[in-house]
């Protein structure tokens, strides 16, 4: 038997297996987080299908689409039969309509236990878009701090220690700068960001707040929605300062760990000429060519992102709290204790917003 479920419902099955049997062109737009992608029609055959139904009839498309997929059925089912070996499954489309019900009946045939998600990708969809649509109930926190300070570093240090922290940049595989999709890959479309974004706060839901990095409205190509971005203007700010030559060398570090990173940067650098004018540029490029990356990365930092930015590299009382990372594990420590002692209880009494603490 066919077990229906809804998104709700899909929350509380012990990891599920979840099976998109979309084309593979509507999987890569978007899927729930985690998904497998097992299509009954690539993107040329639901094109086909889709032509079909339009401009034809309904039956004639169906027709297709089963002359279609006859064939492809022994090795999906196959597929299916290993996938239950692990977990509970849980197939969908788009709508919860045909092609997840196909599948699904073929396996039940075949004594394969199954799930089919009522609603299909759409129905979890609109779940994300109705969060995302209301205000947000836990207090944010914000790491702000000038380019190279090691903000998403930091982050990575309190997520692994347990801490809610969520890295923004890594979810839109962009780093949010001119070269901020160096050696990262394709980005998301704006959906699948919202989609693995919700699940993120899904995950740190128990927390009454979370942390993560300045970021503009838009990181890339995706934009944050619009309650977090409030939320994060109106959070905890915390300053995270380092000294240049540790920025120095985080950032060459981190960039020249990209394959083809010196190309990629001179490129980048044509999108600098407007703002910092040729003969910038041009000295930029003479220290880049000449492999003096200490020289590049300071210059880069003083005449372009520090006046950019315009955070303190020291103390400020302007913000709730502030780090100095010349020595990271301290750094870290204070961290942990002020959003211990301070964050942690006020969230859970009321989101009381500006209250200063700052280690020494």
């Amino acid at each position: 038997m066919i077990r229906e479920i809804n998104v709700e419902e899909l929350k509380n099955l012990d990891k599920p297996i979840l099976i998109d049997v979309r084309s593979e062109g509507e999987f890569e737009e978007a899927t729930i987080p985690g998904a497998l992608n097992l299509p009954l029609f690539n993107n040329q055959e639901r094109a086909e299908i889709g032509t079909t139904y339009t401009r034809t009839s309904q039956s004639l498309a169906r027709e297709l689409g089963l002359s279609i997929i006859s064939p492809k059925l022994p090795d999906l089912v196959n597929k299916v039969g290993e996938l239950a070996k692990k977990g509970p499954l849980v197939l969908f489309c788009w709508r919860g309509g045909m092609r997840s019900k196909s599948l699904a009946t073929v396996a039940e045939l075949m004594g394969i236990p199954i799930y089919r998600l009522q609603g299909g990708y759409k129905a979890y969809r609109n779940q994300v878009v109705e969060f995302f649509q209301e205000k947000l109930t836990f207090q944010v926190v914000v790491l702000r701090g000038n380019t190279g300070v090691g903000k998403t570093e930091l982050l990575g240090h309190l997520r692994a220690e347990g801490y809610p922290a969520i890295d923004l940049e890594k979810l839109a595989n962009n780093r949010g700068s001119v070269f901020g999709a160096m050696g990262l890959g394709n980005p998301p479309s704006q959906k699948k960001f919202e989609g693995l974004l919700y699940e993120e706060l899904a995950t740190l839901r128990e927390f009454p707040y979370i942390i993560v990095e300045c970021e503009s409205k838009r990181i890339g190509r995706v934009t944050l929605p619009a309650c977090l971005y409030t939320a994060m203007q109106e959070g905890i700010q915390i300053l995270h300062y380092d000294s240049l030559g540790n920025r120095v060398q985080r950032l060459i570090k981190e960039y020249t760990s990209v394959p083809n990173a010196l190309e990629e940067i001179g490129t980048a650098l044509e999108r600098l000429i407007k703002t910092l004018g040729h003969a910038k540029v041009q000295e930029l490029r003479t220290f880049l060519e000449a492999n003096n990356l200490e020289k590049f990365t300071e210059l880069l930092l003083v005449e372009y992102y520090d006046k950019l930015y315009a955070y303190p590299n020291e103390p400020s009382s302007k913000y709730a709290f502030y780090i100095n990372y010349e020595k990271p594990e301290k750094a870290l420590r204070e961290l942990e204790c002020y959003l211990d002692e301070k964050v942690a209880q006020q969230g859970r009494k009321s989101p009381i917003l500006g209250v200063r603490y700052s280690a020494k």
